[in-house]
């Protein structure tokens, strides 16, 4: 069985809408990072580290989400 498979989906909803969006003023760290990376101002290990953290709730809620249609 997958770790997929054992996480909840409502550990997965909750850590993406926690850490996923953290901080929630001015604006989402992910959303910075995001528009960091489509600028091509996405340099220092520190933004990349930032983007790769507040990513992986995303991340696995689409992996989690592609395991359940292809089941």
């Amino acid at each position: 069985m997958s770790i997929l498979d054992k996480l909840p989906w409502t550990v997965v909803a909750i850590l993406c809408l926690t850490l996923g969006l953290a901080p929630f003023t001015p604006e989402p760290h992910i959303v910075e990072k995001l528009r960091m990376l489509l600028a091509g101002t996405l340099q220092r290990p520190i933004d990349i580290f930032d983007l790769l953290f507040h990513a992986t709730p995303w991340i696995v809620l689409g992996l989690k989400g592609l395991r359940a249609i292809s089941r």
